[in-house]
């Protein structure tokens, strides 16, 4: 699978020129294990991309997408990207909602009150 299509890409590139808070642009994972990442931007060494990982402790931080393509997995199969998620929320929500769970989550309700608890702490 290709892991990034030149609109991602784009967006990724787009977003590492700026330096916001910004929505996860794309979802890989371990189809046979743990290992999940949220990508929110992509340096313009075309490699480096920048979200929230968890490979068995969520955390900010960059990774390698040619480390995520090379790696060869049982089965004959790769890491994945989820061709159905569409972020929401700031990766800060994402964030808090992971430290949370212990986990990355993408379920509404537990991003739901991640944002309300940011919402709060911000307006103090």
């Amino acid at each position: 699978m290709i892991l990034l299509t030149p609109g991602l890409r784009e967006r990724l590139l787009a977003n590492g020129r700026r330096g916001l808070d910004h929505v996860p642009v794309v979802k890989f994972f371990n189809p046979l294990g743990i290992g999940t990442w949220l990508a929110t931007e992509l340096e313009e060494d075309d490699d480096t991309l920048f979200g929230l990982a968890d490979i068995g402790d969520p955390e900010l931080g960059s990774f390698s997408l040619a480390e995520m393509e090379a790696l060869e997995l049982p089965l004959g199969v790769g890491i994945e990207r989820d061709i159905l998620f569409t972020g929401e929320y700031p990766l800060s929500v994402y964030a808090r909602a992971a430290r949370t769970a212990g986990r990355i989550v993408i379920d509404e309700r537990s991003l739901l009150v991640a944002a309300a608890a940011a919402c709060n702490v911000n307006s103090q």
